[in-house]
C-alpha cells in the first residue's frame, strides 16, 4: 500500500483542500522523518523544512512550527502564544492524543482539535517550504503565507534560535 493511502495522509490531505489550499501530499523515496532527512529526500536546504514541534505550556498541548536549520527557544514559546506557565516538550502519547499523528509525520493541519500555534518567522526566508503530511515518508509544499491561514498560527521572530 502506498503511504498516501493511510488514513493519516488522507486527513492531510483532506485538511489541505477543506482549506482551499491547491497543495498535493507527495510521498518520498527516502524518509522525511527528521528534518535532516527530509531536507535530503526534497533536495532543499534544512531551513525549507516545517518542524512540527508539540510541547506543553501549563497542560495545554501546542505546536510550535519551526525551521529545520533551528531549534525552538522554548522559553519564549508561552509569550508568543500568549500563555501563562513554562514550555515543556510533550511526550509520545500527547503527540499522538493531540495531534492524531506520530512522531516523524507530525503535520501542522488535520489535528482533532486546533492547537494554539507559534510559527517561527524565519522560514519566510524560503520561498518554498515543505511540511510533514502524517507519514515518515510524506510531505506537502507550501509557502509561510500559507502555513499561517492554513494553521491560524501566530508569527513570531523570538521562538526559534540557530
Amino acid at each position: 500500500m502506498s503511504p498516501l493511502e493511510g488514513p493519516s495522509v488522507r486527513r492531510v490531505q483532506a485538511a489541505l483542500e477543506a482549506a482551499g489550499s491547491p497543495a498535493r501530499v507527495v510521498a518520498l523515496d527516502a524518509s522525511a522523518r527528521t528534518a535532516a532527512e527530509a531536507a535530503l529526500a526534497c533536495g532543499v536546504e534544512p531551513g525549507a523544512i516545517v518542524k512540527s514541534l508539540v510541547f506543553q505550556v501549563g497542560g495545554q498541548p501546542v505546536l510550535a512550527l519551526v525551521a529545520g536549520d533551528r531549534r525552538c527557544e522554548t522559553t519564549a514559546l508561552p509569550a508568543a502564544l500568549g500563555l501563562a506557565g513554562q514550555a515543556g516538550r510533550a511526550d509520545a502519547a500527547l503527540v499522538r492524543e493531540a495531534t492524531g499523528f506520530a512522531i516523524g509525520g507530525v503535520a501542522p493541519l488535520g489535528h482533532p482539535l486546533p492547537l494554539p500555534t507559534a510559527i517561527d518567522a524565519s522560514l519566510g526566508r524560503f520561498p518554498r517550504l515543505y511540511a510533514a503530511a502524517g507519514h515518515p515518508h510524506c510531505v506537502f509544499p507550501t509557502t509561510l503565507e500559507e502555513l499561517t491561514l492554513l494553521t491560524g498560527g501566530t508569527l513570531s521572530t523570538a521562538i526559534a534560535c540557530p
